[in-house]
């Protein structure tokens, strides 16, 4: 099972629950393979805790997290 598969079945257990998607690919690569659809949450490998925690307090907040 790959990511995708995962969150859908995630969200079929959970609507609306917020996926964060990360590789070692560009997110320009992915999108290239169709992949993932536009716009959706991408984190690209290698990154710092710092940089994982910054992306998921964004993903949080478009989410209307407080």
């Amino acid at each position: 099972m790959d990511g995708k598969q995962l969150a859908r079945r995630i969200s079929a257990l959970k609507p609306g629950v917020r996926v964060l998607y990360m590789s070692g690919y560009t997110a320009d690569v992915i999108a290239q393979r169709g992949v993932l659809e536009q716009n959706t949450d991408f984190l690209q490998k290698s990154f710092s805790r710092t940089e994982l925690a910054t992306k998921v307090h964004e993903v949080l907040r478009a989410a209307g997290a407080p």
